[in-house]
């Protein structure tokens, strides 16, 4: 278990990233919906990197993509009104990387919501080489919006979970299906290809190690139970091969796939890995990547 005690986290409000891509669109109606739900505002942001772009641009150019980016926060902005009148949108142009205005705007706090596809070539690539930067580099949740925009509601979430180490962003995915009202799965995979190295590894030890899972995986379920006791949480350990494969399978059936993000070997840098990459690119739903120590440093509401 982790030294640092984990608190419940507070509903923060939601920033998303927008780029005049389709997919971007459907991640801002997405958010509009996720900020609706905790009663919280949405912000909206378009980076236009105009700062980057002015070595090269002639001033005209410069404030064509400007405008452009008005009109880009604006249509936005009018469509989420029509469909959440309440909800309270902000607005904010950036003149710097998406990157950059994405982390700002978040604050350390609010959860970024990006779409799974940009608008290709040249611009700013929401989950091109930027929004792969987004999800691995952000110090807060990152969801990317994936699958069908009328995809019928599955009635749950489904955190992917390790062990006992993953209760501070377990509490998140536990916010999130609570919110919703819907219930929590816990699915884990035992992958039996990671326990076997160059020495022979003794069919006891595999079978210990699997019990092992199992029981941290309970226990843990256990904890999101004390700390959401109206919330339904089930906990399943899965054998097979592909871990990824087996994740991206579940994720046809579940609202939202949550799972935390670790650092590379040695502590150098973030790093997504490759279960999240395949998620990432190839779930049938939202996919919510936490570092994983956000939930032993988010305020308590």
């Amino acid at each position: 278990m982790s030294s640092e005690t984990p608190v419940r986290p507070a509903r923060a409000d939601v920033v998303v990233g927008i780029d005049g891509s389709p997919s971007s669109r459907t991640a801002a109606l997405w958010a509009a919906a996720e900020a609706d739900r905790r009663s919280r505002p949405l912000h909206l942001v378009h980076a236009a990197d105009t700062d980057l772009r002015a070595y090269w641009s002639d001033a005209e150019t410069i404030q064509a993509v400007r405008e452009a980016g008005r009109d880009l926060l604006a249509a936005t902005e009018a469509e989420i009104r029509e469909r959440f009148p309440d909800l309270v949108v902000t607005r904010l142009l950036g003149r710097r990387a998406p990157l950059e205005e994405l982390q700002e705007a978040a604050g350390g706090e609010k959860p970024i919501v990006v779409g799974s596809r940009g608008l290709g070539g040249f611009s700013a690539l929401l989950l091109g080489s930027v929004g792969l930067g987004v999800a691995a580099r952000a110090d807060v949740p990152v969801i990317v919006v994936r699958g069908e925009a009328d995809r019928p509601e599955a009635g749950s979430v489904t955190a992917a979970v390790r062990d006992t180490e993953d209760l501070g962003w377990l509490l998140l995915a536990a916010a999130a299906a609570d919110d919703r009202k819907v219930p929590l799965h816990l699915l884990s995979v035992w992958n039996i290809l990671t326990h076997v190295g160059d020495v022979a590894t003794m069919l006891d030890d595999l079978d210990g190690a699997a019990h092992r899972r199992v029981h941290e995986v309970k226990a843990l379920a256990d904890r999101v139970r004390a700390w959401y006791p109206d919330l339904i949480v089930t906990h399943h350990v899965r054998t097979g091969t592909s871990t990824p494969g087996i994740l991206v399978d579940a994720s046809a059936h579940t609202d939202l796939v949550v799972m935390g993000r670790g650092h590379r070997p040695l502590g150098v840098g973030p790093a997504l890995g490759r279960v999240a990459h395949a998620l990432i690119h190839h779930a049938h739903c939202p996919v919510e990547i936490v570092p994983a120590d956000f939930g032993t440093r988010s305020a308590a509401p």
